[in-house]
This record gives structure tokens, C-alpha cells and sequence, in this order.
């Protein structure tokens, strides 16, 4: 044990809890980190004070929390992912002709890491830095689509979660449940209006060795442009290849019709 035994015991219990598929039930957390029963509950208690667990009444179980979350996103943010992006991102730009860019899950928003801009086209509010709310953007929809059902309910336990930006998008959690069930069944996600009027974007998720969500890669283009087919093989294709990169499972590439755009 460290000098800090505290400490060892909350990273311990945040370990175990980012191994598991879904929530757990408190005895789970006791066997698995060697914890009495009093001193496991304090410690939860204390790790959902600061949003790093979250309890699940209903269920009496344990997940991870928000801050669970943001501290991945920042490991993420600092180094490999986005160094292992911007090469792929620049080709699916020179690929589709419309801007690509990168984002990670922080909270309830997505974070833009990366951003390439095609060339001629005006800028976007996704340069890197800018924080939109997830469940409108198909960056945010496509990692949001890809975590635990129970993970999801935590991020949005009731309509307050839910900001609105023009009027349009998910206002309940059942309405976004739809949206995501639709992203999984067609392996990307979209938005039309809903960050920027006269833009769409699709999206699709880049996953870790664990199936992990880590980030959203996206191409944003106008609304009038009728065939995206082409533009969402395109996306679904980089970000298979950096799931592949960074030790994930993703299908074989497949053949990408180019744009005509």
C-alpha cells in the first residue's frame, strides 16, 4: 500500500469501474478491490461528490461519471490520437473537398482537437478548442452511440441536460436513445441545421483496443448537397483506420466512391 492509501483505493475502484461493460453493484467494487463494505461506500460516496462515479439508484449499481470521462478526454486531447489524425483528416479532405475535423467527448459536449479546412470553403464553428453540446453535433452522436446505454443515462438523467441551440435536435433522453439506435444500425451519425443552419455533417466513431469511444471524426458541407453517400463512406473510412491504428476492431477498408464535390 502507498503512503497515500486513499488514493490507491479511489484509483483502484476507478480501474475496475473503466473495466467493466456497464455499472456494478457495490459487493462487485468490495471483492474486486479488496475493500470492507463501510469503506467502499464512503469512497463511492465520496468519487460521485466529485462526478467521477455515478450511482444508479433503480439499479443499485456503479459507473463511471462525467469526470471519468473528461480525464480520458484529456489524455486523448494532449498527444496520440490527434497526431495519429491529422494525416488521415487532411486526406479525407482532399478526398470529399469539404472540411474534416476531430472531436472527444468532455462532459456533455464534444471538444474539436483537430481541424482541417478545405481549401475555398468559409470556416466553421469547429475550429479546434470550441465545445459543442454532443447531442447535437453527429461528432457527439456518433461517440454517443457507441457508449453504454446506462453511460448515456448518467450523462442525460433528465431534460435540463438537453441545451438548445436553433430549436432543433433531441430534447429527451428517449428522443436521443432513437437518434443513437438509428447511428448504430447505419455505423454513422448526422446533423442537418441543428449546430449551423445551411450545414450538415456526418460522422462516424473512432474506437479503442476496449470498443471504447475515444472520438468522432466528421465532415461538415451544406445542406443542399443531395448524395452524402459518398462523403459518409469516406468518414466511416478514417475512422476505421485510426480505430485500426489505435489497436481497435474495425472492418477491412472497402472501396470509397471519391465526391463529386
Amino acid at each position: 500500500m502507498s503512503q497515500v492509501p486513499a488514493a490507491t483505493r479511489a484509483l483502484r475502484v476507478l480501474r475496475f469501474l473503466a473495466a467493466q461493460a456497464d455499472p456494478v453493484p457495490l459487493d462487485r467494487v468490495m471483492r474486486a478491490c479488496d475493500l470492507p463494505r463501510s469503506t467502499a461506500y464512503h469512497l463511492l460516496n465520496t468519487m460521485i461528490d466529485e462526478g467521477f462515479v455515478v450511482h444508479l439508484p433503480d439499479e443499485h449499481r456503479y459507473g463511471l461519471g462525467v469526470a471519468a470521462f473528461e480525464v480520458g478526454s484529456g489524455f486523448t486531447r494532449q498527444a496520440p490520437l490527434a497526431r495519429l489524425a491529422r494525416r488521415p483528416l487532411a486526406a479525407l479532405v482532399d478526398r470529399t473537398g469539404h472540411g474534416a475535423h476531430l472531436a472527444v467527448l468532455h462532459g456533455r459536449d464534444v471538444l474539436y482537437v483537430v481541424e482541417e479546412r478545405a481549401p475555398g470553403r468559409p470556416p466553421l464553428v469547429t475550429d479546434v478548442g470550441v465545445r459543442l453540446p454532443a447531442h447535437l453535433t453527429a461528432s457527439g452522436r456518433a461517440i454517443l452511440s457507441a457508449l453504454p446505454a446506462s453511460q448515456v443515462r448518467a450523462l442525460y438523467p433528465d431534460r435540463s441536460a438537453f441545451v438548445d441551440r436553433h430549436g432543433r435536435g433531441p430534447t429527451s433522453l428517449s428522443a436521443l436513445r432513437a437518434i443513437l439506435s438509428e447511428t448504430r444500425q447505419c455505423g454513422r451519425a448526422t446533423e442537418d441545421g441543428e449546430v449551423t443552419p445551411g450545414l450538415q455533417s456526418v460522422a462516424a466513431p473512432v474506437l479503442d483496443h476496449n470498443g471504447h469511444p475515444v472520438a468522432g471524426v466528421a465532415v461538415t458541407f451544406p445542406s443542399d448537397v443531395d448524395d452524402v453517400e459518398p462523403v459518409s463512406a469516406a468518414v466511416t473510412a478514417t475512422a476505421h483506420l485510426l480505430t485500426r491504428r489505435l489497436g481497435g476492431d474495425a472492418p477491412a477498408p472497402g472501396p470509397v466512391t471519391p465526391s463529386s464535390r
